[in-house]
């Protein structure tokens, strides 16, 4: 398994001195090689030194990510935003993931803001060991085998909440997240989506080749919205 994978962990505690040009080219370096999950859906990654919301984390830098509206944009950022998730902890920074921040001044993007993401030098640890995630066993979050499955059971996700399931059959891996229809469901909704597209980037990690389409003969699963099938 990709070794950052095995290690990464959400960093809610940051040294607030601003990162050295240098290491803020590197980080732009990787939003412009950023492989999406759909390339037809048009995107943003932006840079920005201040948030506010619930919840915030105090960080020197952010992303912003935006996205035009269009089916598959919340999966598609999720995927897009794990990458650079994973590349700030292989290059020692760190990184959270905050579900309901927003930016901190009107946007500069033409591209609806989805979600954000904090990052810089740690100021607590980095990494950690296998035992110490937290995360539901496999035969909960999954049916069926492929050893993909494990990479994704160690995404982080909103909450820690894990709101997928994953059906593994001849090679293929049919996708699904969970559906609420709670008061605040625009929300859960759309973290659990994201969330997704955040465990397909670890599983494609774990690929030799990825694709991420429709399969009309995808089973049913009751209470989960079916998303897609790696294959």
């Amino acid at each position: 398994m990709n070794e950052i994978i095995r290690k990464r962990k959400s960093v809610r505690k940051f040294d607030l001195t601003k990162l050295d040009a240098d290491t803020l080219k590197n980080v732009h370096k990787q939003i412009e090689n950023i492989t999406p999950l759909f390339p037809n859906i048009r995107y943003s990654i932006e840079t920005a030194g201040k948030t506010k919301g619930l919840f915030n984390i105090k960080a020197p830098h952010y992303l912003l990510f935006g996205s035009e509206k269009k089916e598959g944009s919340y999966e598609n950022i999720g995927f897009i935003g794990q990458q650079m998730d994973l590349f700030l902890s292989g290059s020692g920074l760190g990184s959270c993931w905050l579900g309901i921040a927003k930016p901190g001044k009107k946007e500069s993007s033409v591209l609806p803001f989805v979600i954000c993401m904090a990052f810089g030098k740690p100021a607590e640890p980095l990494h950690r060991s296998l035992s110490e995630f937290n995360r539901k066993p496999l035969d909960v979050i999954s049916e069926g085998v492929d050893e993909r499955l494990e990479a994704a059971r160690l995404a982080p996700s909103g909450m820690n909440a894990q709101n997928w399931h994953f059906a593994a059959e001849n090679g293929k891996i049919h996708c699904y997240w969970k559906k609420t229809n709670s008061a605040f469901s625009f929300i859960t909704n759309k973290l659990s989506r994201i969330d997704l597209g955040i465990a397909l980037c670890h599983i494609a990690e774990e690929s030799r080749d990825f694709h991420f389409v429709k399969d009309a003969d995808a089973p049913v699963r009751k209470g989960w919205v079916y998303a897609g099938t790696v294959r």
